[in-house]
């Protein structure tokens, strides 16, 4: 059914429960897992204030941390896991990610950390739920809140 699952992660609540379904569902279907954090490139403010290279290193962190806590919620579960992390807009480099991997079934979570910039920018759930080619499994806090088959 699905030969390798991909779980893109922000490290929010909500992608920490998408993580656990994402290993959960590799290691039943013993296929391989990808864990993937996007650093965002749209700033969250746009005013001379903010030093945009202080807001990419701190976004950086908050990836290499999500990723680091995919990778060791993985080896608990005893799940190989190869992580990758990406710049640019997230559905984009999550959508070039399933492509370059040869992606089978995304998890993803159904909030990012942010809902001042979920208004604003749009949600990254609701675009790859709507451009996918594959199928989007979208977990909320409690669980499954969707899914969808991609466009085959």
């Amino acid at each position: 059914m699905y030969d390798s699952v991909l779980v893109a992660t922000d490290g929010s609540e909500a992608s920490a429960v998408a993580v656990d379904h994402g290993i959960e569902l590799a290691a039943r279907l013993e296929v391989p897992l990808y864990g993937l954090a996007v650093v965002e490139t749209r700033t969250e403010y746009d005013n001379a204030i903010v030093d945009p290279d202080e807001v990419e290193t701190r976004l950086r962190a908050d990836a290499d941390a999500a990723l680091e806590s995919v990778e060791s919620t993985a080896q608990e579960a005893t799940v190989a896991v190869e992580t990758a992390l990406r710049t640019g807009v997230p559905h984009e480099e999550i959508l070039s990610y399933v492509e370059d991997q040869g992606i089978d079934l995304v998890v993803v979570g159904s909030q990012g950390r942010s809902a001042f910039r979920r208004v604003l920018l749009g949600s990254t759930a609701d675009a790859l739920v709507r451009l996918s080619p594959v199928p989007v499994l979208v977990v909320g806090d409690d669980g499954i809140v969707d899914g969808r088959a991609g466009d085959e």
